[in-house]
């Protein structure tokens, strides 16, 4: 039997983890499934996840009600594979042999859902790009 490759890990990072991050973190998850080891953390965590990402995300069947924003650790970076920063800057500890990538996207913090939906969509396309090259879907 082949071996199995090991599972790639992503690791999304953004201020307080309660908006951008978490819908990265969300997307990959739910498209992923177990192909891919999924964390996601914030430089700074809020107290929740923001309200009007939770709606833009329940509008697509994507539940993220009982998440709560992480606080972003040294052994979480080196436990993952890709690094994606949204915004945090220079907080995020660089190791050697980590991919990051840092994706400028506007910060849902205090918009409606009306202005998440946009930034929803950028993201889900974005996580959809990423996944296709970490974790192609294997052909039968």
């Amino acid at each position: 039997m082949p071996e199995t490759p090991p599972r790639p890990s992503v690791l999304f990072v953004c201020v307080h983890n309660a908006g951008r991050s978490q819908m990265a973190a969300a997307f990959l998850t739910h498209l992923a499934g177990d192909r891919v080891q999924v964390r996601s953390a914030g430089s700074a965590p809020a107290g929740t996840v923001n309200p009007a990402v939770v709606e833009a995300l329940a509008e697509i069947g994507i539940d993220i009600s009982a998440e709560v924003p992480k606080v972003l650790t040294v052994e979480a970076v080196q436990a993952s594979d890709v690094v994606i920063t949204m915004g945090c800057g220079d907080t995020c500890p660089v190791f050697p042999g980590k991919r990051y990538l840092d994706w400028r996207l506007p910060d849902p913090a205090g918009q409606g859902v009306d202005a998440v939906r946009p930034i929803r969509d950028e993201i889900e396309q974005r996580v959809r790009a990423l996944l296709d090259e970490i974790a192609p879907t294997p052909r039968a």
